[in-house]
């Protein structure tokens, strides 16, 4: 570790430049990790706050949720038979506000679960969101195709679909908005995949918020991103202590020829890996909390402590893969070949 902090100091131009890049890497991938979660929960927070468990629609839908219908016999026995069943519908659509302006908004029904809100005949819970539009209990809501109003009852937090705030209806209302009878979905929380019922198909979360289109598209992109990212900070890390291990060839073959072990030369390699790796960890973590403390109140940014752990374990191991591969040629180097090789 000595012979470690000794280098870092000698050549601390080297190692700052190699630190910069890392923590710059690093952040940006950390804020781009911040604005998948937070681009997806914005996205589909409604299914990802549900308990694990199972979705079902039907099969003739194409595994696209708005144009699946659930048999209501099927529906009640279901139901009659799972204690938390939960029969539920989701469609895009539009509010009219007091003051004439139209709000885009993701109505949902359901039947009687304590997994989502359960409204009265006219009235309607909205997406906290709203509130910052202007919009007041109380206040008197329309739609276009509802003959009666809404009447806005209360807000819940941070409920959204397809990026559009919730709004919770009665059935009824639903039912005569969008001229249907059948509900879209069924979920059953804690079911197996196993459980099966005619005529319909089933999904675990994950994979029903990769049927969401939107949803799947957006992280799928992001996620690439991040991923290219991390592997550029593990070829730096191999670049960097390949170019330093050949212009230490001579160095390394004294230290062989006088006795030391291979294995205590990767050591100090890794040691300097380590030391690089975490202060910038240290740094970009920082940085990327300020960023979250600073970005636009719109922003969906969300950085949450098991992701800053699992991407900072993820960079400690792609700069061990990527230093360990550098020093390959470590191990093959013969003291007097690599003497001579250094005075030439």
């Amino acid at each position: 570790m000595n012979i470690a902090w000794k280098e870092i100091k000698k050549n601390k131009v080297r190692f700052l430049i190699l630190g910069s890049i890392i923590f710059l890497v690093s952040l940006l991938t950390f804020i781009i990790s911040g604005l998948a979660n937070g681009l997806s929960q914005d996205n589909a927070s409604l299914i990802k706050d549900l308990p694990e468990g199972q979705f079902y629609m039907n099969k003739e839908g194409d595994e696209t949720y708005n144009l699946s219908k659930i048999d209501s016999d099927i529906q009640d026995e279901i139901i009659n038979k799972q204690k938390d069943a939960v029969a539920f519908s989701i469609q895009m659509g539009f509010l009219n506000s007091e003051t004439d302006k139209q709000h885009s908004v993701a109505f949902v029904t359901s039947t009687d679960s304590e997994l989502f809100e359960n409204v009265e005949d006219g009235e309607i819970i909205l997406d906290q969101s709203m509130e910052d539009k202007g919009i007041k209990v109380g206040d008197v809501l329309t739609n276009n195709q509802f003959s009666g109003e809404f009447k806005v009852k209360g807000f819940v937090e941070q409920k959204k679909f397809s990026h559009a705030p919730i709004a919770y209806i009665n059935m009824k209302n639903y039912k005569e908005i969008y001229r249907v009878m059948e509900m879209q979905l069924l979920f059953i929380p804690g079911g197996e995949s196993s459980e099966q019922f005619m005529g319909l198909q089933s999904f675990s979360n994950k994979d029903f918020l990769n049927t969401i289109p939107s949803y799947n598209a957006e992280q799928m992109s992001l996620n690439m991103i991040v991923w290219f990212l991390v592997v550029i900070s593990g070829m730096l890390f191999a670049i960097f202590f390949y170019m330093m291990n050949i212009q230490k060839v001579g160095l390394y073959g004294i230290l062989k020829a006088i006795g030391m072990k291979t294995s205590r030369l990767f050591k100090i390699m890794w040691s300097q890996m380590l030391f690089i790796t975490i202060i910038s960890l240290i740094l970009s973590i920082s940085f990327s909390q300020v960023f979250n403390m600073i970005a636009p109140e719109g922003m969906p940014f969300h950085l949450t402590f098991e992701t800053t752990i699992q991407l900072s374990l993820v960079f400690l191991f792609i700069g061990f893969i990527g230093a360990t591969l550098s020093g390959i040629q470590i191990k093959k180097i013969e003291p007097l070949h690599a003497i001579q090789q250094g005075e030439a």
